[in-house]
């Protein structure tokens, strides 16, 4: 048990907690007047301590001492001092050689500048010494501002005769040599070293200016600038310098490349192209030099800035001996000699990969030269002026149309067939080494899958094959890339196959399009390609596109068949509509309950499901739906009875219970839009022979589902239906002058408002009444308005305060009875 003190001794141990409290707050706070007093300067002297006078020692501090914060605002100041004394100082020169210079004579001028000169170049050394960094950089900036000015009073005064740019690229030499020197001596200023890099990139360029030389002059000028940039940057040294250099070599270089680029390919002979291509080969060399001292990133684009600069050079020599329109080809094959820097071991990764990566750029570019050729000759037959069935040409060509100039189009299929061989050659060679695939290697396979297949495609047309050749080589191109999205599945080269299948099936239909055994020869053949490939793929992906493709191709022959029996849209829509009855049969043969269950254990690729697949063939099949409903518009009762044929469809797929929900509700949309169009084409304008079949269905519906669910509401299960009748009806009957209608619709109304009294439900009573007494309004309408005007006009007022009246005096019993009714149409379903 805890003791618990008696309270007069609890009461005396707080009060000595509490005084050994105040006193040890009274130590902390003369401690801290102490250390208050330490860190804070005195103002005064303190007077000397009385002898025998020992301070006390001092407690223990919580936490590390405190430092004072330095004063960093201090050389923030100092520099912006510096720097803009420095740019007064510049200012103040520059007026003076402009303005005051002319008033002074040769001895005086020169005295100012070798004093004022002298004394900036020499200031920063004492400063240095003194460790004034700061102070000597802004004087040395000043003496390299001097500098430049002496260089130009030495042209306006001393040498005025002189050209202006054979004088500047002396004087940028000379600058750029000086100021070397003099950031070498004085090795602790950082700014005359990377000034005298930027002043060095200008001799060369002013000399060839100066000398009127033509382009190539100036493209060696910047790369011979660029090669002294690249081994200044090489050498080392401050980060300021390298940068600079880079930059430098970075810029002059480009220049240089681009002036040996542009006047390479506008070179008319060979002898006019060797200037340019040895100003880019020298080029290349700059280039793999920077590349081979550089950090990884930049051996990489040094690679391959050398390596496009060597395509270029070569190639622009070798295409002066072939036509404009072959150039592609070889530069092609000079960019695929590029990778024999693969077996080259002395030089390094980096690089070999930057020149590998031109290599492949001087393909691309290539291929994507001749890609519009390809583009014509899968659609060119889609073209205006090619005529459906106007009878098979001689040659491709005439089918192709003339939307390229096809004989410039040689290179096209050997461009695109040597950069498959290239992308294959790679992909071969990855496969035989072994070990882990990466991306690139696939994406090489299916690169040369796909180049392959478009040279084979381009081939026939370049070279006017006859039609049926050409017809038979798309085909087979078509089989074969099935075949192997069938074998190579789940590859991503199945894929680039089966892409390359669908876009060849593309355009060798449309240039079946020509003749009419061509079309039925090439689209029932691409019906049986797909629907095998859908057969034997385990994919399911593969199997669904497929399946669709053959629908579609399906379609086809279909619209075709209506077209040679002579029929017009309208007829040959029912043709089309075998193709939808087709896939709704697969759909109920590939339903999931079909298919056995099994045990046995089997990969999952071995037995695709057979959802995607029914789903895949039916959307192919409403797609045929729509395209027969498009082609029976013109004909009414064509179009009927397309609708009604494709309702039963409908219905048809709505036996599959995960279909059942939509397919019915189509199902039922489409009889009706059948009837009405049918009634429609048959002249009927009465809108209850419309509206009143779909009512008593929609009211049989209603029941059904009462019957199933006694609490589901009279709006939900008959409301619709019965609108659909009443009130058209209603709105017909309102202008009708007769009297059957409104006769016939008050006994209707009536019926229903009776057996929604009866059945005590809300829908009937309230659509049924108030039909009743729109309808009964109608009738008496014209009784009332004779009665108004047989009355004088003080009758309006005067029964208007008699109703007022009587409903004032009787005001709670009317809203007895208005809330007895609502509580009965409460209680209502």
């Amino acid at each position: 048990m805890e003791h618990v003190p008696p309270p007069a001794e609890e009461l005396a141990l707080l009060d000595r907690e509490l005084a050994r409290l105040d006193a040890r707050r009274l130590q902390l706070l003369g401690r801290r007047a102490w250390l208050v007093a330490v860190l804070r300067p005195p103002v005064a002297p303190l007077s000397s301590p009385q002898p025998g006078f020992r301070p006390a020692a001092a407690p223990f501090a919580w936490g590390p001492p405190r430092q004072a914060a330095p004063a960093t605002g201090a050389r923030g100041a100092q520099n912006v001092l510096l720097v803009l004394g420095g740019l007064l100082l510049a200012v103040a020169a520059i007026a003076f050689t402009l303005f005051s210079w002319g008033e002074m004579g040769i001895a005086g001028r020169s005295a100012v500048l070798t004093a004022v000169t002298a004394g900036a170049l020499v200031a920063p050394a004492p400063l240095l010494g003194r460790r004034l960094s700061s102070t000597a950089e802004a004087l040395a900036a000043v003496a390299l501002v001097l500098t430049v000015l002496d260089a130009y009073a030495l042209h306006a005064a001393v040498l005025p005769d002189t050209d202006g740019l054979g004088f500047a690229a002396a004087s940028s030499a000379v600058l750029a040599v000086a100021w070397a020197a003099y950031g070498l001596g004085l090795g602790r200023l950082r700014l005359p070293l990377p000034a005298a890099v930027v002043a060095g990139q200008f001799p060369l360029v002013l000399w060839a200016w100066y000398a009127d030389g033509p382009a190539v002059a100036f493209g060696w000028a910047l790369l011979v600038t660029a090669a002294a940039d690249v081994a200044v940057a090489s050498r080392g040294g401050r980060l300021a310098v390298r940068g600079a250099a880079w930059s430098g070599a970075a810029v002059t270089g480009s220049v240089a490349l681009l002036i040996g680029l542009v006047t390479s390919l506008t070179a008319g002979g060979p002898v006019a192209a060797a200037g340019p291509g040895a100003l880019l080969l020298a080029g290349a060399v700059v280039a793999l030099s920077a590349g081979w001292r550089a950090g990884r990133e930049w051996a990489v684009a040094g690679g391959a800035v050398a390596g496009g600069a060597a395509v270029a050079g070569v190639g622009g020599v070798l295409r002066t001996g072939v036509p404009w329109s072959w150039a592609v080809v070889v530069y092609l094959l000079c960019g695929a000699a590029l990778s024999a820097v693969v077996r080259l071991r002395a030089v390094p990764r980096p690089v070999v990969r930057g020149v590998l990566g031109a290599s492949v750029a001087v393909t691309g570019a290539a291929v994507l030269v001749v890609l519009p050729v390809v583009a014509a000759a899968l659609l060119g037959p889609a073209s205006p002026a090619t005529d459906v069935w106007s009878g098979a040409p001689e040659g491709v060509r005439g089918a192709v149309g003339a939307s390229v100039r096809w004989p410039d189009a040689g290179p096209a299929p050997v461009v695109l067939l040597v950069s498959a061989a290239l992308l294959g050659a790679v992909h071969a060679a990855r496969g035989r080494a072994g070990g882990p695939r990466p991306g690139w290697w696939a994406a090489a396979g299916c690169g040369a899958l796909g180049l392959g297949w478009a040279g084979a495609v381009v081939l026939p047309v370049v070279v006017d094959a006859p039609y049926a050749v050409a017809v038979g080589v798309g085909l087979l191109l078509v089989a074969g890339l099935s075949e192997v999205a069938v074998r190579w599945a789940p590859d991503a080269a199945a894929w680039t196959a089966l892409g390359c299948a669908l876009v060849g099936a593309v355009g060798a239909g449309l240039l079946a399009l020509a003749a009419e055994p061509a079309t039925y020869t090439v689209f029932g053949a691409l019906v049986v390609l797909f629907a095998g490939v859908a057969v034997r793929s385990r994919v399911v992906a593969v199997r669904s596109v497929a399946a669709a493709a053959s629908v579609l191709c399906a379609l086809v022959v279909a619209g075709a068949a209506g077209a040679s029996l002579g029929w017009g849209a309208p007829r040959a829509a029912v043709v089309v509509l075998v193709v939808p009855a087709v896939t709704v049969g697969l759909g109920l043969r590939l339903r999931p309950s079909a298919v056995a269950p099994t045990l046995s254990p089997s990969p999952p690729l071995s037995r695709p499901s057979s959802r995607p697949l029914s789903l895949s063939l039916e959307i192919a099949g409403a797609f045929g739906a729509l395209v027969a409903v498009g082609l029976s518009v013109p004909d009414a009762p064509y179009l009927a009875l397309v609708l009604g044929l494709c309702g039963v469809l409908a219905a048809a797929t709505a036996l599959r219970p995960e279909r059942r929900p939509g397919a019915g509700h189509l199902a039922a949309g489409l009889f009706v839009a059948a009837t009405w169009v049918r009634l429609g084409a048959s002249g009927v304008a009465d809108p209850e022979a419309y509206t009143l079949p779909v009512s008593v269905v929609a009211c049989g519906v209603g029941f059904l589902r009462r019957r199933r669910d006694p609490e589901a509401s009279s709006w939900v299960a008959y409301g619709p239906g019965l609108a659909m009748t009443l009130l058209p009806s209603l709105l017909t009957a309102w202008p009708d002058p007769h009297w059957p209608r409104p006769l016939l619709l008050g006994v209707a109304a009536l019926v229903v408002t009776l057996a929604g009294a009866r059945r005590r439900l809300q829908a009937p009573l309230v659509l049924g009444g108030s039909v009743l007494a729109l309808d009964a309004l109608h009738e008496l309408a014209p009784h009332v308005v004779q009665v108004l005007d047989a009355l004088p006009r003080w009758a309006f007022p005067a029964l208007a305060g008699l109703l007022l009246l009587a409903l004032g005096a009787t005001y709670e019993q009317r809203l007895r009875d208005a809330r007895r009714v609502r509580e009965s149409l409460g209680r209502m379903r």
